[in-house]
């Protein structure tokens, strides 16, 4: 389980790029990803992948493509 904390060194800022690449281990794809804080970010929204891999967020906007 991941910390949501936001002294918490581990965890990146949430949506600070327009674009990411993941991987299988990043599935289910969420976001933020469970690896970036929540306490200055949007609700956690998870997010299908379409055809070609590829989702953007409704709050953020951020696109996410799966690294094959």
């Amino acid at each position: 389980m991941h910390k949501t904390d936001a002294n918490n060194p581990e965890l990146n800022p949430a949506s600070t790029e327009e674009s990411y690449q993941i991987s299988s281990a990043d599935l289910p794809l969420s976001c933020p990803l469970p690896t970036m804080q929540l306490w200055d970010s949007h609700p956690r929204v998870f997010l299908p992948l379409n055809d070609k891999g590829e989702a953007d967020c409704p709050y953020c906007g951020a696109h996410y493509s799966l690294q094959t």
